[in-house]
């Protein structure tokens, strides 16, 4: 409704951006709009920096680029095998119904562990101090003392077991070809960025970031199928004859009509007109909140062409899942590599449906999924 009424709605100290071409201004407009996620990333890193909350600066892309150094396009075929035979391997093991969030999670972070080079801890979660950790980073205040102390504590159990886990690393290395191992082999060769709290605070916030994501938006994603039971059967039927092209394109189609978050926040860095020059241009004070609304974005039928229709052959500008710009989603194109691939042999199941009662429907904590259960046969 506010696409149509207030496309820039708010006053004072917030507002909410819902169309197309203003959501993709605040997002590729980092010096006016920054992002707001240096104080909870701090209390989640102990103080350490972090390329996610910074501005586009020297350190930014130094870190950035330290990155992409050790997460590399090459390993991305062999991530999106290894998602869909953990996939399979699990439903192998699984009874006659899935809890659909709780299956993509334990593939995601078993998948995304042994690939940063993090293993379970002896005593915790990976998936539990991953996920309470996303949320407090993606919705959480420092104000909010509980919450806060909470968030400290998981933080400290996993920068510590990362910590330890590096130790080890160093008296057994050469074993595995894995991101601690690369980022360690830098670290010997003296290039700059790979200290030890440099490398634990990069693996830690790839666990905080990363794999918490596939868990909230596929089951969202397989409850929009499940509602249009002829595009289930097509996804079905590429499942089952391996066409991953296909179902990549319907997955992520399916996740526009419920992507992982209503919107993200910026701040207002300094006083500025957001759509100039158009009859809805504003203008928002230095110091504000400003929501950009992507999901209402992908539904703006004044740039996307019949925004209510499923249409899996859509052009890439048409998704806004994982952002834009400076801070579009680091993990975006593993995300694109695995997603289909961690639901490809829950589709291809020789029978799949909602399991009865309301349980067989996608329930939501907040705004991300909690649980969906499917029934599945073979």
């Amino acid at each position: 409704m506010l696409r149509h009424v207030a496309p820039i709605a708010g006053r004072g100290a917030f507002w909410v951006v819902t169309r197309y071409d203003d959501v993709r201004e605040v997002f590729a407009t980092d010096s006016v709009f920054g992002v707001p996620y240096a104080e909870n990333l701090a209390v989640i890193t102990g103080g350490a920096p972090f390329f996610l909350g910074l501005p586009d600066s020297p350190a930014y892309r130094a870190q950035l680029a330290a990155m992409q150094a050790v997460m590399r396009p090459g390993d991305l075929a062999r991530l999106g095998d290894a998602a869909e035979a953990r996939a399979a391997a699990l439903l192998a093991g699984a009874g006659p119904q899935v809890d659909v969030v709780a299956f993509v999670r334990q593939v995601t972070f078993g998948l995304l562990g042994d690939y940063l080079g993090v293993p379970e801890p002896d005593r915790g979660s990976l998936a539990t101090w991953g996920t309470r950790l996303f949320v407090f980073q993606f919705t959480g205040s420092v104000s909010d003392a509980a919450w806060r102390n909470e968030t400290q504590v998981i933080a400290t159990a996993l920068r510590t077991h990362i910590d330890a886990v590096i130790e080890a690393r160093k008296s057994g290395r050469g074993r595995v070809d894995d991101v601690l191992e690369r980022c360690l082999a830098l670290q010997d060769r003296g290039v700059p960025g790979y200290g030890d709290v440099e490398i634990r605070t990069a693996l830690l916030c790839m666990i905080v970031g990363g794999p918490p994501q596939p868990p909230m938006v596929l089951p969202q994603a397989m409850e929009q199928l499940l509602r249009r039971p002829d595009w289930l059967a097509r996804a079905r039927r590429a499942a089952r004859r391996g066409d991953d092209a296909d179902l990549h394109a319907i997955v992520i189609e399916a996740m526009r009509f419920d992507p992982l978050a209503p919107g993200l926040p910026r701040k207002v860095l300094k006083t500025a007109t957001l759509a100039a020059g158009t009859a809805r241009e504003r203008e928002i004070p230095e110091g504000a909140t400003v929501i950009a609304a992507f999901a209402s974005a992908m539904m703006d039928a004044s740039r996307i062409p019949e925004p209510g229709v499923f249409n899996p052959n859509r052009l890439p500008h048409e998704y806004i899942h994982f952002g834009h710009g400076l801070h579009e989603c680091f993990g975006r194109f593993i995300n694109h590599a695995t997603l289909h691939r961690m639901l490809k042999p829950l589709l291809a199941a020789g029978r799949l449906g909602r399991a009865p009662g309301v349980d067989g429907h996608l329930r939501k904590r907040g705004a991300f999924a909690d649980r969906l259960l499917v029934s599945v046969g073979a």
